[in-house]
């Protein structure tokens, strides 16, 4: 049998930790995530996928991440069910994540974090490159890659 999933997608909202009473960390986060077709008015629908991690995971992820972070995450579906207080069933179905990636550099979330434009991001690094939102480059159209230019 198989259960992994792999999701890319934007957080959102910002990451919050919890701890059990045993003082284990816990982060629950919805990441949006597109689908691979247009609908009938030629826009794509979106998925808002519960997740959660666990311990050290947990703080490093809220950490390096805040509400529109692209972020990529594999983990296994859980489904689970418990009684509100009406006393109605509530179904619920999440990715218990086992790893993570961020797929945007660190230059990026923090200018999120402070409120800066995304697309206008170009801070100088220590050894004099630039960094630049790649998203924000050539006005957005495709970039001219040959095959010579790949390194496999």
């Amino acid at each position: 049998m198989m259960n992994h999933v792999v999701l890319v997608g934007r957080l959102c909202q910002d990451v919050e930790v919890k701890h059990t009473e045993s003082g284990v960390a816990l982060a629950r986060f919805n990441v949006a995530v597109d689908r691979n077709y247009k609908n009938s008015q030629g826009e794509r629908d979106t998925d808002f996928v519960n997740c959660l991690l666990w311990r050290k995971s947990a703080e490093i992820f809220a950490q390096h991440t805040c509400k529109g972070s692209l972020v990529g995450i594999s983990g296994q579906v859980r489904t689970h069910n418990y009684e509100n207080k009406e006393g109605q069933k509530v179904y619920v179905t999440e990715i218990a994540a086992d790893g993570f990636s961020f797929l945007e550099s660190k230059a990026i979330t923090e200018s999120r974090r402070s409120g800066t434009p995304v697309g206008a991001l170009a801070s100088s690094m220590d050894n004099g490159a630039m960094l630049v939102d790649p998203l924000a480059t050539n006005n957005g159209q495709a970039i001219d890659i040959s095959d010579d230019d790949l390194p496999f």
